[in-house]
């Protein structure tokens, strides 16, 4: 077992966090502020911005500039942006850090094809004395910590991760968050945390290392501290439509235990205080659209037998009467057996 699983405690800059970091990955689309403050109620250690667009954050794109509004009851929190040149990246900076976030996070990761293709992203692991010019500007423009988010390679005859961890740590930043597939793989396969364990076991290697990928249970995430030896596991996919898994990690992690699961009216109230909060921050009909894709994925509905049409009504409505009504029904006609679906 990896000494630091029993005994030490990762510092991200002058950040301090607990034996077992779980933190809520950077995802577009998903991680507003109203999911970042309800993951915090769940116990999650740091949340992430949805990541921002350096190009759009410099010609002041209205979209672009809110996601760098952050709130105190959040912290820590990081922001993170992307783009594929050195000057764009350090202005954007310049502007993140005056919105005063912990930590200033780069996304060296994201594998879709309108950011992969302009060489964002993960597109850089296709020019990686470029990601390294980038991230050494990034560093020497602020005076937060950045942390750098990336994949181990653009596909599998080019995994660089290792050697790439210490050519970043080299630039100064303060940690590395890696997700264990490459670039081609997208989402598909399952994570591969080896070369995270291998960048753990490197003596030149001193700053904390962040596993993300496939970390869906509490069991998971425990193996993944004791056999890779990682400082924090991250948390992203999995957090769709079921933020209590934080809860569910952090006591399973803190006492070797399951927590007692909610019930399934519980979640249920859960997910209607999501609605209500992404309305209350969106609007509503935004704010009902960005919801309708939590309650999709949600592991709660899954396998409930003739589901399909009030599933079909849930993602078709527009009002939040009209959804409160569909998940009040949902809970008198599936809720009776008083259980909870597993993560």
């Amino acid at each position: 077992m990896h000494k630091q699983f029993l005994i030490i405690r990762m510092k991200i800059g002058n950040i301090e966090f607990g034996r077992f970091p779980v933190f809520l990955a950077p995802m577009e689309d998903v991680t507003d502020e109203a999911f970042r403050l309800l993951c915090k109620r769940f116990g999650v250690d740091m949340v992430y911005t949805e990541f921002v667009s350096s190009d759009a954050l410099i010609r002041d794109i209205n979209s672009t500039v809110r996601k760098l509004n952050i709130h105190d009851c959040e912290r820590p929190v990081a922001i993170q942006i992307y783009g594929n040149e050195v000057a764009p990246m350090v202005e954007a900076a310049k502007r993140v850090e005056q919105a005063r976030p912990d930590i200033l996070d780069i996304n060296f990761g994201c594998p879709v094809k309108k950011v992969a293709r302009k060489g964002c992203g993960a597109g850089m692991l296709q020019n990686i004395p470029k990601l390294l010019e980038i991230t050494k500007a990034v560093v020497d423009a602020v005076d937060i910590p950045v942390t750098v988010k990336t994949r181990l390679g653009w596909d599998e005859s080019s995994k660089c991760i290792v050697g790439l961890a210490e050519q970043l740590q080299d630039c100064g930043i303060a940690a590395l968050t890696v997700h264990g597939r490459t670039r081609a793989q997208m989402y598909t396969g399952d994570a591969d945390w080896t070369l995270i364990g291998e960048i753990k076991k490197n003596p030149r290697m001193h700053i904390p290392i962040i596993g993300n990928g496939d970390v869906k249970t509490p069991e998971r995430a425990k193996e993944c501290f004791e056999k890779y030896g990682v400082d924090a596991v991250m948390i992203g996919r999995a957090s769709f439509g079921q933020p209590w898994i934080f809860r569910d990690v952090k006591h399973y992690l803190e006492h070797g235990e399951p927590a007692v699961p909610f019930t399934f009216a519980e979640c249920m109230d859960i997910l209607r205080q999501q609605v209500r909060d992404s309305v209350e921050w969106l609007g509503e009909r935004p704010g009902i659209l960005h919801v309708r894709r939590h309650l999709a994925a949600t592991p709660l509905l899954k396998g409930l037998p003739d589901f399909r049409p009030l599933r079909i009504a849930m993602l078709r409505a527009e009002k939040v009467d009209e959804l409160m009504a569909i998940l009040d029904r949902i809970v008198n006609e599936y809720g009776g057996n008083g259980l909870r679906a597993e993560n």
